[in-house]
C-alpha cells in the first residue's frame, strides 16, 4: 500500500472509536506462522493465505460478516451479479 501497510493500517482501525467492530482479514502471500501472529497481535480478525480459492475466500467473508451482524439486521441478499 503507499502509505501504510496492513499491519498499521489496521491498528488505525482498530484505534476509531468504533474500529473493534470492523471485521479486517489479512490476505496475504506470506504463509508464515510468524506473520499469521503479527496479523492477528495487530487487530486483525483472520488470516488468508494466497492463493486462495474463491470459495474458502467467501466462507471466511461470510463468516465475520454474520459475526459482525449477529441479529441479520443487514440485508442477507448477496449477490455478485451487476444490475
Amino acid at each position: 500500500m503507499p502509505t501504510l501497510d496492513g499491519l498499521a493500517a489496521t491498528r488505525q482501525i482498530r484505534a476509531l472509536p468504533n474500529g473493534r467492530q470492523v471485521p479486517v482479514i489479512a490476505m496475504t502471500a506470506n504463509a508464515y506462522a510468524e506473520d499469521r501472529a503479527l496479523c492477528l497481535a495487530a487487530g486483525m480478525d483472520d488470516f488468508i493465505t494466497k492463493p486462495a480459492s474463491p470459495e474458502l475466500l467467501f466462507a471466511t467473508v461470510l463468516s465475520w460478516l454474520e459475526k459482525a451482524d449477529p441479529e441479520g439486521r443487514a440485508d442477507s441478499k448477496l449477490s455478485c451479479e451487476s444490475s
